[in-house]
C-alpha cells in the first residue's frame, strides 16, 4: 500500500474511544460499523495511535512492545462466538463506564477474562484456528512473540517493575534461566502468544474490511522505544545503557508551544553508531511490520533522524541537553533498499530546522500542518498549505478545536475571514466560527490529505479532550457515545468531502 495520490480525507480517532458496551474500543463489530460510517461519509482515511499493549500511564506512546498488540482491544463478542467466553461472563464489561475509559476497573476485569479464554483455546478453538496458531507462533516466536511471552511472565514475577531492576540473571537474559521460566511457567507462556494470536487475527479481519470499504488504516509509529520493554530487555546492543541497562541518555524536546519546560520523555537514546554498522536491520524490520499492520505511517517526531535532544539521564526537566546528529538520509535509503515504497507521515511539528525540512522534502515523506498553530500565526492564508502535507484541525496532543476556539487569543473574526476566503462558509457568516468550520478549512486546503480528530466533526469541547502533553494523568481516556455517528452527520460530512473534491474512496487492493 502506498499513500493516496488523489487529495483524500480522514478522521483521526483512537480504536480506545471506539463506542461500545465493554468498557473499551475493541476490534469488532463497533470498528466495523465505524468503517461503514467513514465510506458512508466519504472519508478514506481512518487514523489511530500506536496499538502496541500499555503499560504505565496507559500511553499508546510507552508500549510494551513494538510488535505485540494491545490485548485489551480484543473483540470480547467474538470470543464468545468461538466459545472461549460466555455472554454471562463477559457481562462484567458492560458495568464500566460507557463515555470513558476506567484503565483502573477495565485492566483486572477484561484481563482476567482474556485469561479464561486463552486457557480455554486448546479445548474449544477449532481443528484449523489451532493449526493458524500454530503458524502464527512458527512465524513470529523467534522474531518477537516468544521473548515478549518471556518479559510477560518476569514481571509479573517481579511485581510489574521494569527489567532494569529485576534479578540480574533475568536482567542480563541468561540462557538457563530463561529455560527454566520458559518450562516452569509454560501455561503464562502460552497464554500470552493465545492472546497474541487472536488479536492478529482480529486485526487482520478488521483490515481486509477497512480495504473492502475503500479505506485506508493510518497507524503511528513512536520514534523511541520505552526502557520498560521486551524491545530494549531483548535488544540492549541498540540502545546507550550502562552495564545494568540504566539509561545513558534520554529523549525528550526542549521547551516549545507544548511545555514550559520541554518535554522528558525518559526513553533510552539509540546507538545510532551500531544501528548503522548492522545496516539499520532492526530499523528495517520495524518498519517492515509497521507497514503490514497499517496501509500509512506517521512516524512520531521525526526530526530525530535529523537531530535528536539528548538530556542526561539524571536531569529533572528537558532543559538541560544538547542535539545530537541522527542518521538522516542513510536510515531510509536502507529502508528503501530492502521495502521499496515507504508509505510514511512525517510529524514535523515543535522546532524544525531548515536541515529537518530539507531531510524530508529528500525523502518526499508528507509533512503536518496543523490549524491550530497555523491560524495564530500573522497573515495565515490556508493557500500557503503546501500540497505534500497532511493538514489537520488539530491532533490527540490538541485541545479539541472546539475547546481551542473558546480560548484562543485570535479574534474571532480573523478567524472567519479566513474560512471563508478558503471555502463555501454556510448562511450564517456572522456567527463565530466552530469546530466543524476548521473541518471544512482543513478539507478546502491544498494539502492532499485532510484529516480531523472525531471530536472536531462532532464540535465537542474541551471536555473530550484526549491527551494534554506533559501531564500523565487523565489521559487516553475519551470515548465516542454510541448514537454520535448518525446519517445526518454523515450526509454533511460527505458534502465537505464532495465540495473539497475529496470524495474517493475505492476499494483498495
Amino acid at each position: 500500500m502506498s499513500l493516496p495520490d488523489h487529495r483524500s480525507a480522514g478522521v483521526c480517532l483512537h480504536l480506545t474511544s471506539l463506542p461500545g458496551n465493554h468498557g473499551i474500543g475493541e476490534l469488532g463489530p463497533s470498528a466495523r460499523r465505524f468503517i461503514d460510517f467513514l465510506a458512508r461519509s466519504g472519508l478514506s482515511i481512518w487514523q489511530f495511535l500506536p496499538v502496541g499493549p500499555t503499560a504505565y500511564g496507559d500511553s499508546p506512546y510507552q508500549p510494551l512492545s513494538i510488535n505485540a498488540g494491545n490485548t485489551l482491544l480484543i473483540d470480547t463478542e467474538a470470543l464468545c462466538a468461538l466459545g472461549l467466553l460466555t455472554d454471562a461472563e463477559v457481562a462484567s464489561l458492560t458495568r464500566l463506564p460507557a463515555d470513558t475509559v476506567d484503565f483502573a476497573a477495565l485492566i483486572p476485569t477484561k484481563s482476567n477474562l482474556l485469561s479464561l479464554a486463552a486457557a480455554r483455546f486448546p479445548r474449544c478453538a477449532s481443528a484449523a484456528m489451532q493449526q493458524a496458531f500454530g503458524r502464527f507462533c512458527s512465524d513470529n516466536d523467534e522474531r518477537w512473540l516468544h521473548d515478549f511471552a518471556l518479559f510477560q511472565v518476569l514481571k509479573t514475577r517481579h511485581q510489574q517493575a521494569a527489567w532494569p531492576a529485576w534479578e540480574a540473571k533475568f536482567r542480563d537474559r541468561d540462557a538457563a534461566a530463561l529455560a527454566d521460566i520458559a518450562r516452569d511457567e509454560k501455561p503464562r507462556i502460552d497464554e500470552t502468544k493465545v492472546l497474541q494470536f487472536l488479536f492478529a487475527e482480529q486485526w487482520q479481519a478488521l483490515q481486509r474490511y477497512a480495504h473492502d470499504n475503500g479505506v485506508r488504516l493510518f497507524g503511528d509509529l513512536p520514534i523511541y522505544i520505552a526502557l520498560d520493554s521486551v524491545d530494549a530487555w531483548a535488544h540492549r546492543e541498540l540502545l546507550l545503557l550502562d552495564d545494568e541497562g540504566h539509561p545513558l541518555q534520554v529523549a525528550g524536546v526542549p521547551p516549545d508551544y507544548f511545555s514550559a519546560d520541554g518535554q522528558l520523555w525518559g526513553n533510552p537514546i539509540y546507538d545510532w553508531a551500531y544501528q548503522e554498522r548492522t545496516g539499520f536491520k532492526w530499523w528495517i524490520g520495524r518498519m517492515q511490520s509497521a507497514i503490514e499492520l497499517c496501509d500509512i505511517v506517521r512516524i512520531d517526531h521525526f526530526r530525530g533522524f535529523e537531530s535528536y535532544w539528548s538530556v542526561p539521564a539524571d536531569a529533572e526537566t528537558a532543559r538541560t541537553g544538547e542535539w545530537c546528529k541522527g542518521p538522516a538520509d542513510r536510515i531510509f535509503t536502507a529502508m528503501r533498499a530492502e521495502l521499496g515504497t515507504l508509505p510514511i507521515v512525517a510529524e514535523d511539528l515543535g522546532i524544525i530546522t531548515e536541515d529537518v525540512n530539507a531531510l524530508r522534502e529528500r525523502q518526499n515523506f508528507p509533512g503536518m500542518k496543523v490549524l491550530q498553530f497555523l491560524l495564530e500565526e500573522p497573515g495565515f492564508s490556508a493557500d500557503a498549505i503546501p500540497e505534500n502535507c497532511v493538514c489537520y484541525t488539530g491532533t490527540h496532543d490538541n485541545d479539541t478545536s472546539a475547546g481551542w476556539l473558546a480560548t484562543t487569543t485570535v479574534p474571532p473574526g480573523e478567524i472567519k475571514a479566513a474560512i471563508m476566503a478558503a471555502t463555501a462558509y454556510p448562511a450564517g457568516a456572522e456567527a463565530k466560527p466552530t469546530a466543524q468550520d476548521l473541518v471544512q478549512l482543513a478539507f478546502a486546503s491544498p494539502a492532499r490529505i485532510a484529516i480531523a480528530p472525531m471530536q472536531d466533526f462532532l464540535n465537542l469541547g474541551t471536555e473530550a479532550r484526549f491527551n494534554i502533553p506533559g501531564t500523565t494523568t487523565n489521559n487516553w481516556r475519551w470515548r465516542m457515545r454510541h448514537d454520535a455517528l448518525t446519517g445526518e452527520l454523515s450526509a454533511t460530512i460527505r458534502g465537505w468531502v464532495s465540495a473539497a473534491d475529496r470524495c474517493k474512496n475505492a476499494v483498495l487492493q
